[in-house]
């Protein structure tokens, strides 16, 4: 049997490559972007304890409705928005389901789709399975700043939306205000929608706020913006999030979903319901991780890295301009191999394979996974 592949361009990612090397060669992975100490055990206990009273069926289509008025009350707490959470919010099984479904919503053969990169490798994968094209745009570098000229000369009459991510993964770029105005100058009496990766939205760093689609009227009327409980709370293998759009646009968004997953997991949507009760626990993520980050950034000095900026995520990058002038994925496999340390090449990330000799390390971890992996780099 034959199959045209709808994927043609698409292998193993680089992140199964990775963490299959680490495994192989039993080295510390700094590569792949999830925690490797315990989440909270008050959640946790919250989830056996819906399963024990017998919260086990089928939740709504669009999510577990307490839920749903819950994330409505943070938003408006967080970001001044006025959310119905019957009509405006859906729960997903994780944030890269929800980018998936918006952009299947929205596009039709032949629509093109404003991609940044260095972008999280879902995002073209996402457009072309749906028979669109994706337009990239680099990022500046070294800072990943976005070049809004480049933006404006790009669009088409067959630009159907643009895709943002703050805070960035891989690079930890965040959107300021002058990106805000830029954006809205760009989309104003436009039929461009915008899908609004903000999974990190708690893991922002030196006191910057967080901008939010839900903060501006303007731009959310047109934005499918995503979030995830995985990353929040540390349990990325439970692939619950969620996502915000207009009532209109939700209503196509349920569409696809409904097709597709129908619901989420019951007793962890009924957990969360009352977990997000506990503000504090998603106030403090940004200190805490700030302060990982911090610690890892003060290790890797005694290394011969440069570590760039991180404003947010779990994520830093580093040059290596110092050791070697070797092309960053095979850097990335030496490095596994013979110094026991996986990270991940940011060239992977760009579909022409851009590769300005930069590394994206995980400080996601517990102190001393940190500090093992900096006892090896220092070596090289």
């Amino acid at each position: 049997m034959y199959i045209n592949s709808k994927l043609p361009n698409v292998g193993t990612t680089i992140f199964t490559v990775m963490s299959r090397l680490a495994t192989e060669h039993q080295a510390i992975n700094l590569g792949q972007g999830f925690p490797d100490y315990p989440m909270s055990r008050e959640l946790t206990g919250l989830v056996a304890k819906a399963m024990n009273e017998d919260y086990n069926q089928y939740s709504p289509m669009p999510g577990w409705m307490p839920l749903r008025e819950a994330i409505a009350e943070k938003s408006a707490l967080l970001y001044g928005a006025s959310l119905n959470p019957d009509t405006d919010i859906t729960i997903t099984p994780g944030g890269t389901y929800a980018i998936y479904t918006a952009l299947t919503t929205i596009l039709q053969q032949g629509d093109e789709v404003i991609v940044f990169e260095p972008a999280y490798d879902s995002y073209i994968p996402n457009i072309e399975v749906n028979g669109a094209k994706a337009v990239t745009i680099s990022l500046v570098y070294p800072d990943y700043h976005i070049d809004w000229e480049a933006v404006k000369a790009a669009v088409t009459p067959r630009t159907k939306a643009i895709i943002l991510n703050s805070p960035h993964n891989p690079t930890g770029s965040v959107i300021r205000e002058r990106d805000i105005e830029s954006l809205r100058k760009l989309v104003a009496d436009s039929g461009l929608f915008i899908i609004s990766d903000e999974v990190y939205e708690h893991l922002i760093f030196d006191g910057i706020p967080h901008l939010s689609m839900l903060r501006y009227p303007d731009l959310l009327e047109r934005s499918f913006v995503c979030f995830s409980f995985g990353k929040t709370y540390h349990c990325t293998g439970w692939k619950l999030g969620y996502c915000i759009a207009p009532a209109a646009m939700t209503t196509e968004f349920r569409k696809v979903h409904q097709f597709n997953c129908f619901s989420c997991f019951t007793p962890a949507q009924v957990a969360l319901a009352e977990f997000l009760k506990n503000k504090e626990a998603y106030l403090s993520l940004s200190a805490e991780m700030q302060e990982r980050r911090d610690y890892f950034k003060q290790l890797m000095q005694e290394t011969r890295f440069s570590m760039q900026e991180s404003y947010g995520s779990y994520f830093i990058c580093g040059t290596y301009e110092r050791i070697s002038d070797e092309p960053d994925k095979d850097l990335a496999i030496r490095l596994t191999k013979e110094f026991g340390v996986a990270t991940i090449p940011v060239s992977v990330f760009y579909r022409s394979g851009k590769d300005d000799h930069v590394l994206r390390f995980c400080f996601s971890k517990k102190k001393e996974t940190l500090e093992a992996a900096v006892e090896k780099l220092i070596r090289i």
